[in-house]
């Protein structure tokens, strides 16, 4: 008889020195039937069963899935459940597969059931079901372990299809994993378990930051919350003027063609160097005329006139010498106007609104300096704009210090799943 491969995880607990045991993934998992309803068959108001669509396991839902944490469409009531048989119901240590997916870095993608909360949920359109059989498997572990590169791979490997990749249940059974025993299984969902709860109290975290800055940027604009000078003084009344009284437009064009470092404006953080935001290459690997990119110095406002309504503009701050594409606007502030007191202010709703009163165009709307001059915005004096943009920025720093926090345990994360498992 062939002797079975054994291997141990590059990291894992002291108190464990068990071998790991090769399995085939059918030896481990049986699958069930599921269901093809439709989103169109599907509602978020009322039902006596939930339905788990692959759309949102690709999109939606965590990998180690609670469903007191999720929103999980029902049934709509006039679809007829008669056939739906009771081995095809979700149980806890369930596996749900997405078997369909345009992008090879989704398909497979799973889900492992963990809680459901004695609710009554079937696994949906282009999904497996899959169960652990006779092998005993701890609540958890299967989903973390379906997460580790060598086992996505293979995953990747067996998908067919060529504008829509697909799996096929014969495929997937054949896959090979490595399995610890029961104990060891449990200590690592565990640990992996607290992992993810510390991702998820700093993204509660980093949201109520948000939200916070949020409510009281609108009480700032609306007046509700005013600063006092040093002296515990009222400020001025604050004044209305137009964006063209306050701001003036620059963008001298690269015309001696200097390689000057290429940016571009992303919706989310402004400025950022082309090279990350096209994986690698830049203008002049594209094959584009930097000669007609404009140059852009500190203290320059640059947005784009088509993607404006969605977030696309940016600031400077301290950069000196890049050059963005000439389809970006730019411009500089005035005296009267504090640089970051407007980044704050173009971050409003009340902005948002002007922009789309401002906008004009066919099929694709454009803010050009033209109409974005003609703008109005709440003008405070200089000292109390100082004061708001300084109290906002602080809070700025708080939600940047989140981010951080959460973009470090998710790469601290993603190690583990690498050298914790087979």
């Amino acid at each position: 008889m062939r002797k079975e491969k054994q291997v141990v995880p590059q990291l894992r607990f002291p108190e464990f020195e068990q071998v790991w045991e090769a399995r085939k993934y059918n030896q481990i998992y049986s699958f069930y039937s599921t269901n093809s309803f439709s989103r169109d068959n599907l509602n978020y108001e009322e039902g006596e069963i939930k339905n788990i669509h692959y759309g949102d396991i690709h999109t939606k839902f965590s990998t180690i899935f609670d469903i007191t944490k999720e929103i999980v469409p029902f049934i709509n009531s006039d679809i007829n459940i008669s056939k739906i048989k009771d081995e095809n119901y979700c149980i806890e240590g369930d596996l749900l597969i997405a078997d369909a997916s345009e992008d090879y870095n989704d398909i497979g993608k799973t889900i492992e059931i963990v809680n459901l909360n004695n609710e009554k949920v079937v696994s949906g359109l282009h999904t497996f079901l899959a169960r652990p059989n006779k092998f005993k498997m701890a609540i958890g572990f299967s989903g973390y372990m379906l997460q580790n590169w060598k086992i996505r791979k293979q995953i990747m490997t067996i998908a067919q299809g060529t504008k829509v990749l697909g799996l096929a249940t014969s495929r997937l059974g054949n896959i090979n994993l490595m399995i610890p025993q029961l104990k060891e299984q449990q200590k690592v969902a565990d640990f992996l378990a607290e992992i993810d709860n510390r991702i998820q109290t700093l993204e509660k975290k980093k949201t109520l930051l948000e939200q916070y800055k949020k409510g009281v940027m609108q009480r700032i604009f609306k007046r509700e919350i005013r600063f006092k000078d040093v002296n515990g003084q009222e400020f001025p009344e604050w004044k209305k003027r137009s964006l063209g009284e306050l701001t003036y437009k620059v963008g001298k064009k690269n015309k001696e063609n200097v390689s000057y470092p290429i940016y571009s404006i992303n919706n989310q953080e402004g400025f950022r160097p082309q090279s990350e935001q096209f994986e690698g290459l830049d203008s002049n690997d594209r094959g584009y005329d930097i000669s007609l990119y404009k140059i852009v110095h500190e203290e320059t406002f640059a947005y784009n006139p088509a993607r404006i309504n969605v977030g696309s503009i940016g600031y400077s701050y301290d950069l000196k010498e890049v050059i963005i594409s000439s389809l970006y606007v730019c411009f500089k502030t005035n005296k009267e106007l504090e640089d970051l007191y407007l980044l704050a202010y173009l971050d409003t709703d009340r902005f948002n609104k002007d922009i789309l009163r401002y906008e004009e165009g066919g099929v694709r709307q454009y803010l050009f300096y033209e109409n974005f001059s003609q703008i109005k915005i709440p003008l405070p004096s200089n000292k109390e704009q100082t004061k708001i943009a300084n109290f906002l920025s602080a809070i700025d720093k708080k939600i940047a210090l989140a981010n951080q926090q959460i973009d470090h345990t998710k790469t601290y994360k993603k190690g583990l799943l690498q050298q914790m498992f087979v």
